[in-house]
């Protein structure tokens, strides 16, 4: 079976580890099959206005909402699965992940990892954007942009269209291969 987690992140600030909410999408054969969705608690409890104003999360929001370490230890270690994730940027969403979890001394899982703006790149090379929301435009994707869980699945159904492009369904790590990729490798 081809299974992967679809993952995005929020943040309250610049730093890494301010998570503010999480998105995940779990896709079983490119569909998808179940989701987690949180607000999160940041370390320190402030967002920027001009992050506010990118995706509409205040303090009031999260101020209530459980830390990251309960929020792993209670939902998305289990979630994950150790299954491979793809994000549009992983480089961001890994990033925080990782910081979050080193700032809770949460050991790192060895998880791999996939970026979906990467195989945009490679899927629809003609394209003038490969930002998330210019692909959801191009491709009729209507969804709320910088919700987690609304990018997550928006970044998951870019890897079911992928697929199709390349006639890749047997497995993610074939669809990588077709598209010259490699998964990363989180810790």
């Amino acid at each position: 079976m081809n299974k992967f987690i679809a993952i995005d992140f929020e943040t309250a600030t610049y730093k890494p580890n301010s998570a503010i909410s999480i998105g995940l999408v779990k896709f079983c054969d490119y569909e998808p099959v179940d989701t987690f969705y949180s607000l999160i608690r940041p370390p320190k409890l402030y967002i920027r206005p001009d992050f506010t104003d990118i995706h509409g999360l205040t303090v009031d929001d999260v101020k209530d909402a459980y830390d990251f370490e309960y929020l792993w230890d209670n939902g998305i270690s289990d979630f994950l699965e150790g299954l491979p994730l793809a994000a549009h940027n992983a480089a961001f969403d890994m990033g925080v992940l990782r910081a979050t979890l080193e700032y809770y001394e949460i050991p790192l899982p060895k998880l791999s990892y996939f970026c979906t703006c990467n195989l945009a790149r490679k899927t629809w090379p003609d394209l003038k954007s490969h930002a998330l929301t210019a692909l959801a435009k191009n491709f009729g994707i209507v969804y709320k942009a910088h919700n987690a869980l609304e990018d997550a699945q928006t970044c998951g159904k870019l890897v079911q269209m992928a697929a199709e492009i390349f006639g890749e369904k047997t497995s993610i790590k074939g669809l990588l291969k077709a598209a010259g990729m490699q998964m990363g490798k989180l810790g």
